[in-house]
């Protein structure tokens, strides 16, 4: 009997220990939360790195510590997080509370007194252990909605001590209720090399699935032929009847019941969050913003989510063959869903056709390592496309045809062509360059110099470049395809015709249909040097427009303004009053500075001066009385 009581103590004890230790909800807990964002989840950009908690559209909820620690670092600023508090835990671990309305406590008032001492808003603070410490279940903040939030409410993360972002939802909060499982939109299979089909086709094919509950299928068998990836445009309800989805981080792929393919997205490198690019169809996202998951593994991707990758997840079929494919995917949870579909190895057929002549117009695309040359007509088998590549002339065969098409395929690794002639038409590929992503390289060309850091691409880049005027004579230059990412900045020094007469309201933009957005820039040896992490069409323009500042609220308690540049953007803004400098709060989204006081008793009485600056060099300057 003693020993029984003695056993129920022990594990009483334990008991108190583990419900001691459990972490707390941080935003009112025990009450049924919403979410409308999860670890992984797949932004445009990045890895969602925790969970974001809905707060019914409110700002000012009471931000509770999740257990006992100290703050550890506090931030502001307009963009990314906004206001940002950090804590640390006896365990190692640090929480994460984002987007905040303001800071509580003697933490609050000892940032508000750094931003004057400093004079700045943007402010980043780190702390002694013994300095703010908390308990858990304090209020350590109120929610809000600062830096790039798209609307009320806190993003929370839970960090370990090698600081990889760990997943909120694995600490098991009751307040969290899921019961819906992640479904299927589309599939996505896609050839990987020049001898590969997919409905006797190269390239990547889209298909509409079928429903059944929570089991999704293909109801008719689809050719296929060669190395074959399959993507996945799959999501996951955050509960049922939410309007929120969250990313799909557990997927099994299936060959014939054989286990071939496995994701795991449990925990994720804060580094590395930009990596994303590697893992999704990043194309196809820029194309129609769809998020598809590959379930290969690329050349460029070296995330580690991917415990069982047989032959990097590539799919080998020969003609003859009958593969069925099952991808079984589930969120943290444990709720599942199942997509069902087969494959049918068939030999692809050169079709003999009779028309020698060639009439229609090309279409080029690069998927990977392969251009695909199309034009839309039928063609014979014998008319052979010529290339030519620093002097060297070649010719391609005809890779398939149809009633209405021809396509020719060119492995660009093998030959990289200057242009490409088919009868009367004629392509220039503007090619210059083959990039190799495992090294630091510079492309030394008569217009630029491009320079790519080791690390910047995430495969084999096929570099385009060239330079020409747009039809009012702007010079613009155009490097590299916008639906490639680049995971680093590369540096492009322009020999343009403006670089012996550079002013600082000139600077470098980034084309994109009509709308230009900054890219900077600077005069360096005669040559105009801008950095950049995307592709595309770069072009010179002046900004002489100061920014534009209008008041919204002046009186003693607090002002605020709405600033604005319209071409190359704020750069910096400050107000004193009386001469003393006075902290605003900047919101980017909105666009409007509000002051906070550093005493609150001492009101705002006297001549007030906004001074705003773009990054152009134009100054605007609003002053106003205060009686």
């Amino acid at each position: 009997m003693r020993y029984l009581i003695f056993l129920f103590l022990v594990c009483a004890h334990q008991f108190v220990i583990a419900q001691t230790d459990r972490y707390l909800f941080p935003i009112q807990p025990g009450q049924t939360a919403s979410l409308a964002g999860t670890l992984g989840e797949l932004r445009s950009n990045h890895f969602h790195t925790g969970i974001d908690i809905r707060t019914n559209n409110q700002v000012g909820l009471a931000v509770l510590a999740t257990q006992s620690g100290y703050i550890s670092r506090a931030a502001m600023s307009a963009g990314g997080y906004g206001n940002v508090l950090y804590v640390r835990h006896p365990d190692g671990n640090t929480s994460v509370y984002a987007h905040l309305d303001s800071f509580s406590g003697g933490v609050g008032q000892y940032v508000l007194q750094e931003q004057y001492r400093r004079k700045t808003f943007d402010i980043d603070l780190y702390f002694r252990q013994n300095q703010f410490p908390v308990k858990k279940g304090d209020t350590i903040a109120l929610s809000g909605n600062t830096g790039s939030s798209s609307g009320p409410h806190l993003h929370f993360d839970i960090r370990d001590k090698n600081n990889l972002a760990l997943d909120p939802l694995s600490f098991n909060f009751p307040e969290v209720i899921d019961n819906a499982a992640p479904y299927t939109e589309k599939l996505a299979l896609k050839t990987l090399n020049t001898q590969s089909r997919i409905n006797d086709r190269f390239g990547r094919t889209e298909f509409y699935v079928q429903r059944n509950g929570n089991d999704f299928f293909l109801p008719y068998p689809i050719l296929a032929y060669g190395d074959i990836g399959i993507e996945l445009l799959a999501k996951d309800k955050l509960a049922t009847g939410s309007p929120y989805f969250g990313g799909v981080n557990f997927v099994e792929v299936y060959e014939n019941e054989k286990l071939i393919f496995k994701q795991v997205i449990e925990k994720l490198d804060l580094t590395e969050g930009r990596t994303i690019n590697a893992l999704l169809s990043f194309r196809t996202l820029r194309g129609n913003n769809n998020k598809f998951y590959k379930l290969y593994v690329d050349d460029g991707n070296t995330l580690p989510f991917y415990p069982v990758a047989a032959n990097k997840g590539v799919i080998k079929i020969k003609s003859g063959e009958e593969k069925s494919i099952k991808i079984i995917y589930k969120d943290i949870f444990s709720n599942s869903a199942t997509l069902n579909f087969k494959l049918k190895g068939s030999q692809p057929e050169q079709l003999i056709l009779l028309d020698n002549s060639v009439k229609g117009n090309f279409k080029s695309e690069i998927q990977d390592n392969t251009l695909s040359l199309s034009i839309n007509e039928a063609l014979a088998k014998d008319v052979k496309a010529v290339t030519f590549s620093k002097g060297i002339v070649d010719t391609i065969s005809l890779a398939y045809g149809g009633k209405f098409s021809s396509t020719y395929l060119i492995d660009l690794t093998k030959k990289l062509p200057d242009s490409i002639n088919l009868g009367n038409e004629k392509l220039i590929t503007h090619f210059k360059a083959m990039v190799p992503s495992t090294t630091a390289y510079t492309y030394y060309g008569d217009y630029a110099e491009i320079f790519f850091p080791k690390g910047s691409i995430y495969d084999t880049l096929f570099l385009k470049a060239r330079e020409g005027r747009l039809q009012d004579s702007t010079q613009f230059i155009e490097v590299g395809d916008p639906l490639i990412p680049l995971h680093r900045y590369i540096s492009i020094a322009w020999k343009h015709d403006m670089s012996k007469s550079w002013t600082k309201n000139w600077s470098v933009y980034r084309r994109t249909g009509s709308e230009l957005s900054f890219a900077g820039g600077s005069v360096v040896n005669d040559r105009i040097k801008f950095n950049t992490r995307e592709f595309g069409i770069y072009q010179l323009a002046q900004d002489t427009i100061p920014p534009s500042i209008k008041p919204i609220v002046v009186n003693r308690s607090n002002v605020s303004f709405k600033i604005k540049d319209d071409l190359s953007g704020i750069e910096r803004y400050e107000a004193n009053i009386n001469g003393k400098w006075l902290l605003m709060h900047f919101d980017g989204k909105s666009g409007t500075i509000k002051s906070e006081r550093l005493n609150k008793e001492e009101l705002l009485k006297g001549d007030l001066v906004i001074v705003v600056s773009d990054r152009a060099g134009n100054i605007a300057t609003y002053k106003q009385l205060i009686p």
